[in-house]
Formats: C-alpha cells, sequence, structure tokens
C-alpha cells in the first residue's frame, strides 16, 4: 500500500499527539495562529536559513562572509500578512537578506528563487485548504523542494537548545526589501516556455480568489489568449471558497455560456489545474498529462519516451500511453515523490491526477500556470480542440472508499486481505485494477477500484472494504 500525502498537523487531531515530523508531504501545514503560529513561522525560517546557508558554503556556493538570501512570497490569505512578518523577522534575525516578492503562486517563488540565486525560498499557502489553514513551503536554492535530510536538520535545529544559535546584531542583521518587479518576471518567463501564441482561443479561467488572480489573467493575456476571469477578487477570506479547482461547475457553466474555447481551473497557490472543455466537460490531470507527453513526443521533447506519474493515475492514462509507446515510471501520492523520479532520471514530464503537473525543463516544481500554457498552445498549434485533444484516453470508472480501520498496518500485512485483492484483480482481468493506500494522517485505508463499468468498480469495491474494515 502506498503512503498518502498529508499534513504535519491534520486538521480534527488538535491536541492529540505531535505526529514524528513536523514536516509534511507539502511542508509545515494547519490551522494558522493555532498550530501555525507566528512563534513556530518565525523558528522554522531562522533554523531553515541556518541549515542551508550552512550547506552552501560546504558545498562552496558562498563564501564564509556572505550574507544568506531568501525569497518570501504568499497567497492572498488574510493569516499570510501575520505569516510573512514573522517569517521575515525570523530570517533577518538569522542574518538573512529578504526579498519580499508579495503575493505571488507558488511556482513563481520557485522561478524566483533561482532566478535571484537565493538560498532559501518562502511560500506561506495552505494550497487549496479553507482560509483559516496556512502552510510554509520552503524550496532550496535553485527553487527545489527540500530533501528529508534537509528537512529532518531543521527539525532537530528547532529541537536544539538555543535554536537559532548566536544572533547577528548590527550590520549584520538581514535587510528585508520589496520586490516590485516580481510578477512581470515570473510571466516573462512563463511567455519563455509557450511554443505557440494563443492568438484566437478564448479561455476562461477561475482564479479561486488566490494567488493566481492577478498573475493567470495576465499570462494567459500576454500569450494572446482572450481572457474571462472567474473569482479572481481576494479579500484574505474567500480564497477556495466554493471555487476553483476543487469546485468547477461554476467554470463549467461559464465556458458553455460564454461560448469559449476551454476553461481553467486553479487552486489557492496556483501550483496545479484542471481543464474544462468547450462542452462543459472536466479533463483531469491524468488526461492533461496525456496530452503534453504526446505533444512532447512529437517534439522529440520527452525524455526516453517517459512518463512519471503516481498510483493514483487513472489505468486510461496507462493504456492510452502503451498504445503510443509511451513508457511509465509509477511513484507514491505526492508531487514530491514525481519530482525526486523526474530528477533522478532526467525525465521531462510527470505529474499527478489532481493537476500537479512539473516540466522540468521550464520548472521546478508544478506550475499551473505554465501547465495551462502548454495545454493552450497543443490546441492552437494542433488546431484540434481540448475535448478531441483529451480523447486520446479514455477514464476507467473509479470508485474510492474510505475506510475507518482499528489499525492500518494490521490490514497491510492481513493474508486475507491480499488474497481478496488478488482474487478481485484477477476477476477484473486487464480492464481495471485495485489499490488499497493508508491514509498518512488518520486511521482510514482508502480503497481504490477502477473497472469498465462504474457498477463493476463499485461492488468490488464495496466487497474489499466490508472486508478491510473487519481486520483488527
Amino acid at each position: 500500500m502506498a503512503g498518502d500525502a498529508g499534513h504535519s498537523t491534520p486538521r480534527g487531531e488538535r491536541g492529540s499527539t505531535p505526529p514524528p515530523r513536523l514536516f509534511g508531504t507539502d511542508g509545515v501545514r494547519g490551522l494558522a495562529n493555532a498550530d501555525l503560529s507566528p512563534e513556530l513561522a518565525t523558528a522554522v525560517s531562522a533554523a531553515a536559513v541556518g541549515v542551508l546557508a550552512e550547506r552552501a558554503r560546504a558545498e562552496g556556493r558562498r563564501g564564509a562572509a556572505a550574507r544568506p538570501v531568501a525569497v518570501v512570497g504568499r497567497d492572498p490569505r488574510a493569516s499570510g500578512e501575520m505569516l510573512e512578518a514573522a517569517v521575515t523577522a525570523g530570517l533577518a534575525a538569522a542574518g538573512a537578506d529578504v526579498l519580499r516578492v508579495g503575493v505571488l503562486p507558488t511556482p513563481a517563488v520557485a522561478f524566483l528563487t533561482a532566478e535571484f540565486d537565493a538560498d532559501l525560498g518562502v511560500m506561506i499557502s495552505a494550497s487549496h485548504n479553507p482560509m483559516p489553514d496556512n502552510g510554509i513551503k520552503l524550496f532550496a536554492d535553485g527553487g527545489h523542494k527540500l530533501p528529508d535530510a534537509v528537512e529532518d536538520a531543521i527539525e532537530r535545529r528547532l529541537g536544539e537548545a538555543g535554536t537559532t544559535g548566536p544572533r547577528p546584531t548590527g550590520r549584520e542583521i538581514g535587510r528585508v526589501r520589496d520586490v516590485p518587479n516580481a510578477l512581470d518576471r515570473y510571466v516573462e518567463h512563463l511567455a519563455g516556455a509557450t511554443p505557440t501564441p494563443l492568438t484566437g482561443l478564448h479561455v476562461v479561467v477561475d482564479c479561486a480568489h488566490g494567488a493566481a488572480s492577478t498573475a493567470a489573467p495576465g499570462a494567459y493575456a500576454a500569450a494572446g489568449a482572450r481572457v474571462t476571469a472567474l473569482h479572481a477578487e481576494p479579500d484574505g477570506w474567500n480564497i477556495n471558497d466554493g471555487v476553483g479547482s476543487t469546485h468547477i461547475e461554476t467554470l463549467a457553466r461559464t465556458v458553455v455560456a460564454e461560448g469559449a474555447d476551454l476553461g481553467i481551473a486553479h487552486d489557492g497557490d496556483a501550483d496545479r489545474c484542471l481543464a474544462v472543455a468547450a462542452d462543459g466537460s472536466v479533463v483531469d490531470g491524468d488526461q492533461i498529462l496525456a496530452i503534453l507527453a504526446l505533444d512532447l513526443l512529437e517534439r522529440g521533447e520527452l525524455t526516453d519516451a517517459t512518463l512519471v506519474v503516481t498510483v493514483m493515475s487513472n489505468l486510461g492514462l496507462h493504456l492510452a500511453m502503451a498504445d503510443a509507446g509511451v513508457s511509465l515510471r509509477t511513484t507514491a501520492v505526492g508531487d514530491r515523490y514525481v519530482l525526486e523520479e523526474l530528477r533522478a532520471g532526467g525525465f521531462a514530464l510527470g505529474g499527478e491526477q489532481s493537476g500537479h503537473v512539473v516540466l522540468p525543463t521550464h520548472a521546478t516544481t508544478g506550475d499551473g500556470l505554465l501547465t495551462a500554457l502548454r495545454l493552450m498552445a497543443r490546441m492552437a498549434q494542433s488546431g484540434r480542440t481540448l475535448a478531441d485533444l483529451a480523447a486520446v484516453m479514455t477514464r476507467l470508472p473509479q470508485v474510492l472508499v474510505n475506510v475507518p480501520v482499528a489499525d492500518k498496518a494490521a490490514v497491510g500485512s492481513s493474508p486475507e486481505v491480499a488474497d481478496a485483492v488478488a482474487a478481485a484483480e484477477a476477476e477484473l482481468g486487464g480492464r481495471g485494477r485495485v489499490l488499497l493506500r493508508p491514509s498518512g494522517t488518520e486511521q482510514l485505508v482508502r480503497v481504490m477500484v477502477e473497472a469498465p463499468t462504474q457498477v463493476v468498480a463499485g461492488e468490488v469495491a464495496d466487497r474489499l472494504a466490508g472486508l478491510v474494515s473487519t481486520v483488527r
């Protein structure tokens, strides 16, 4: 069973025994001003810059006297203002110069971390989570997500007495300045990664009242598209509130009503996107990956004709790629695992069904705006509709059942469960599959079944879920 992506402090478990690691699969996340307090934000930032600056000096990338540099951005949640101040204070107190880039998508912060040759990038966002939550995502030099070993070193430093060590004084205290052209730099970068002008395309973009609210309409218009923006008026409280990639219904209706060519839905920090075809049908991350994989394959840019996906990718994607001569590398759930496999193999494309798509030639992390631009460029270059392009793969019906259990480990080691899964897979043959995986944050086992019909998928999933629930 593959591991589940989760938060460091899950909602609904406040006051329980702390988890073994502060960092989840996507940084430090929790209820702002409770789990994620200003004090914790300050301490994490100071510890992070200390660890990364020491690593830079040890690797010869910074001289002993060089002052560390950190890029700090955020999404528009109200609590981001408070946490930005706390993060900035922690960084400056540790002797780092801080470049504040304001409200920008997460991938923009990753890009600017590399652009400014910074030691550290900090994005304050809880992505698609509701407004009361917030999070701190850290990027190392080059804009890459932190390896586990570096996160562990930061946690050790936080746990040591005198966490921040000797504090600089006088001229050694870090300086803070704003970067007024940060958005322009990012949009220019996106323009350079868009191979075909989008002239003639009409796109409706749902910005989720989040970090994409200015960046996405501007970037798509700059690439030549006609843009209708939805939910692009953040007020600090309305981020992800019934809008964006987790609530795509309004976008679908608007695309049809406007007669647009497509719709794009972002999450709160715009590191992912989903799409809507002209008829209002949803095009998910797997279909986007299939479209982009074939585009890169035709261009001779799909390294080793290989696509990196997670265990949750639909079997329809596997079948479509096999037909096209594209190999798949499969990882655990979580974009960090996709990123690790991409870097290890030097591959050109990977992502998740949720809409996290990584194009390493142009980005070090999932970038929803880049993904959307490449998708639209494929439409413009081919002259084909999004629905036509997405038809390269057929999504098999998928049923996911969350089963409360007494012991996740017992389920994973149960011979009875293993035998039942094997029998179900034999029953489905090559026309479906079964996946059991434990939640990373709750006493749940997720039973996922894909089959030729919804009825068959539901019957198999219910049967397995019933067995899993009895394991002690």
